[in-house]
């Protein structure tokens, strides 16, 4: 074993010693076994590995060798070059002088090569040359019906017929032009005032258009956007006012899409986008033989567009161009927050359970949008747009309220105008800032936020039956008293009856008719008593004024009748009236037979309501500070003033109970309204009376003796009553008209005269 390892070890030592002795040859040689030096051919001994590289042939020569490129390609350095010293680079043929290729063509240099190919309009013929393509003649309809072809070399132009253009692309069709559209009083929509404007700016540049054939000169598509110009008008009508009516609407929308579809072909700029007071406006044109694709994505600050040039030109005829564009109006939605009548309860994609259950209401709750393409058969697209809509206002959908996908549908009749409809669009996607929807056609858009009224559950129609039943109840025993209780007859005791007949009136029309919808006319008469007898309420607790009398101007309290009931009953009267007059459709709305919220019109009741309710408080708070002053004095009338006192706090109680009830009113009755703010509102008007027979009646001594003096001539035997009546003492009689002047409607107090 050891002997093996010994050979090996010795074979590998004359080995090594061999190759040190053949590095005695110069580079390029290598010895042979006679110890000479022969040549390398490199160009062979590295043939998996070409020292030249692949772009260059290599040569041999005794003791070395060289590179020189291949056709195609050309060294950075000399002619002869070794990979030490140059390298080869493509040569580009199409740069050589003189052109590689012939006319009509166009060089296209490749590695190591180049191609001739012809320029468009030519093709190659049977000799290899390039001649001219008579489009003219070989293409059918070139230019369309309305339009002449002349032939060019390597090209044509189109032109137009009056009536037709072809927006100044000369090789594009020559497609109609209606300037009709933009005729005034063109249909009963369009009759719009501040637009005739708009609608003239654009017909004269359609007919010059249509004229010639071309845009002339100073008329192309800037131009009529810049100012002073569509935009300016737009925003010259948009400015002075919401349009009256949905005819206007529709009118000013069409007119804007028709203006756009009219201008976009003749921009310039492939994109280009436009913003003023009340517009926000995004263009994108696309030019060319064949029709272009891919994604468009138009976007302002309120909306976003997503969809294809594929649907912008659609499936007809392509006329040399494609459009796509997004108008956002920042003030149009305060114009469209009525109009719903299209929208069914299967629009707001709930449950049918729940939809069935009540109808919503609605209101707009993004900017409106217009959106349009080149491609005129927008009805039924194959493949549906994505609008992005930024909400109004922050809020996050919940059993109470969902967002609704809608576009402005024109009228079925000239004479309705238009209204929002959810057909062909769906809700992909919503948050609390934001609402993605999809739709099949294009048109105008918005979101829609459909709100549910919280639901007359069983529980809260038991509250209500049982609350407003005790309510009415202890209003009619304050009614028999105020009315047959002699002893507390006067102005305050008016006051408090009238008040109560109001409120007893109020709730049995409330208990019997506030959810009765179903008769349009029955729910407004609901409603226009409601409006009456609540106001008239608060008008006779206006009249608690008297107080202050009393306390601060030391008069007779004494109030004539006649200016009780003309504030008491004729105020209210005045306001109901007016307002009934001034919108009589705002009486009865589809969820309670109250005031609608359109056009403010909830204010008419609202309104007063806070005007009595500081204007009390306000007398209210001088009424106890000057009671208070009276009672520091140095000789108050402790007897009087006390009495005064116990008025004002009851009257002040009265403010709170009714006032407070109304503070939840106002919730209650506006579409957020929400589950806490019902049984609130509940409770609280079912308590109303029961409140004041406490106050007015059971804490008041003469009243509770009058109450007493009843039980016990009921409960008395006959016989025995017959005997007190025949004994009573005349100074019974005296004490019961001692106890009647005291009455607070028919006596002078002298707070500063010393008792």
């Amino acid at each position: 074993m050891e002997s093996r390892t010994l050979l090996l070890v010795l074979g590998l030592h004359f080995t090594l010693l061999g190759n040190i002795e053949a590095r005695v040859c110069g580079l390029g040689f290598i010895a042979n076994g006679s110890q000479q030096c022969d040549d390398i051919d490199e160009c062979k001994e590295l043939d998996s590995n070409p020292p030249c590289g692949s772009n260059a042939a290599c040569y041999n020569t005794y003791g070395s060798f060289y590179c020189h490129c291949l056709p195609g390609f050309i060294s950075t350095t000399t002619f002869k070059f070794t990979p030490f010293t140059g390298e080869c680079k493509d040569l580009n043929e199409c740069l050589e002088k003189p052109p590689v290729c012939g006319s009509n063509t166009i060089c296209l240099n490749t590695i190591g090569s180049f191609k001739c190919q012809c320029q468009p309009g030519f093709r190659v013929t049977y000799n290899g040359h390039c001649a001219d393509i008579d489009e003219c003649n070989e293409i059918a309809g070139i230019c369309g019906v309305g339009g002449d072809c002349q032939n060019q070399k390597g090209s044509y132009s189109c032109l137009c017929h009056p009536g037709y253009s072809n927006y100044d692309n000369k090789q594009a069709q020559c497609s109609v032009l209606t300037c009709d559209q933009f005729k005034a009083n063109a249909t009963p929509g369009q009759n719009v005032p501040g637009l005739a404007g708009l609608l003239s700016l654009m017909r004269n540049s359609c007919l010059a258009l249509s004229n010639s054939g071309e845009a002339p000169e100073g008329d192309t598509g800037e131009v009529l956007l810049d100012k002073p110009n569509v935009f300016t008008e737009m925003d010259g009508l948009l400015s002075h006012a919401i349009l009256n009516n949905s005819r206007e609407v529709s009118g000013l929308l069409g007119t804007v899409e028709d203006a756009m579809r009219f201008i976009g072909p003749q921009l310039r700029d492939t994109h280009t986008t436009m913003e003023t007071d009340h517009t926000a406006t995004e263009l994108a044109v696309r030019r060319g033989q064949t029709p272009p694709t891919g994604p468009i994505s138009l976007a302002n600050d309120n909306a976003r567009l997503d969809t294809s040039w594929e649907t912008a030109t659609g499936n007809g005829t392509y006329p040399g161009f494609a459009l796509a564009g997004l108008v956002c109006y920042k003030t149009v939605e305060k114009s469209v927050n009525n109009s719903f009548q299209y929208l069914t309860d299967t629009d707001t994609n709930r449950g049918t359970a729940t939809a069935t259950a009540s109808k919503p209401s609605y209101q707009i709750s993004s900017k409106v949008v217009t959106a349009f393409v080149s491609n005129p058969a927008t009805e039924h697209l194959t493949k549906p747009v994505i609008l992005t809509f930024k909400h109004l206002q922050v809020r996050a959908e919940s059993m109470e309220m969902n967002y609704t996908c809608v576009f402005w549908s024109e009228g079925r009749v000239h004479e309705e105008g238009g209204a929002w409809s959810s057909r062909g669009c769906t809700k992909v996607t919503s948050n609390a800032t934001h609402t993605v929807c999809s739709c099949s056609h294009l048109s105008s858009f918005a979101v829609l936020m459909a709100l549910y009224p919280v639901q007359n559950t069983f529980e809260l129609r038991l509250l209500t039956w049982l609350g407003l039943s005790v309510s009415v109840v202890c209003l009619l025993l304050c009614i028999l008293t105020f009315w047959l209780c002699r002893s507390i007859q006067g102005t305050r005791t008016t006051i408090h009856l009238h008040l109560c007949v109001c409120l007893f009136i109020a709730d049995l029309v409330f208990l019997s008719g506030i959810s009765h919808t179903q008769s349009k006319g029955g729910c407004g008469f609901v409603a226009g008593l409601l409006h009456l007898f609540f106001l008239g309420s608060f008008s006779w607790m206006l009249l608690e004024v008297q107080l202050y009398r009393m306390v601060v101007l030391v008069f007779n309290t004494t109030i004539r009748p006649l200016y009780l009931y003309a504030v008491g009953y004729g105020l209210p009267l005045a306001i109901v009236i007016i307002s009934a007059i001034t919108y009589p459709d705002g009486y009865g709305t589809t969820q309670h037979c109250w005031l609608s919220l359109e056009r403010g019109f909830i204010w008419s009741f609202f309104g007063p309501v806070c005007t009595i309710i500081f204007l009390n408080a306000f007398i209210f708070i001088i009424t106890v500070w000057r009671l208070a002053q009276k009672f520091s004095s140095l000789n108050p009338d402790l007897s009087n003033l006390r009495k005064i006192k116990v008025f004002t706090v009851t009257a002040v109680a009265q403010l709170c109970v009714l006032g407070t009830m109304w503070i939840f009113g106002v919730f209650q009755f506006q579409e957020e309204g929400t589950v806490v703010m019902t049984y609130l509102f509940t409770i609280l008007n079912s308590l109303q009376g029961a409140l004041l027979f406490i106050m007015h009646c059971l804490l008041n001594k003469t009243v509770r003796e009058e109450y007493c003096k009843l039980l016990s001539c009921i409960c008395t035997p006959q016989k025995k009553r017959y005997s007190e009546v025949s004994n009573t003492n005349p100074s019974s009689s005296q004490s019961q008209g001692s106890r009647s002047a005291e009455n607070t409607g028919s006596r002078r107090y002298d707070v500063t005269k010393p008792p």
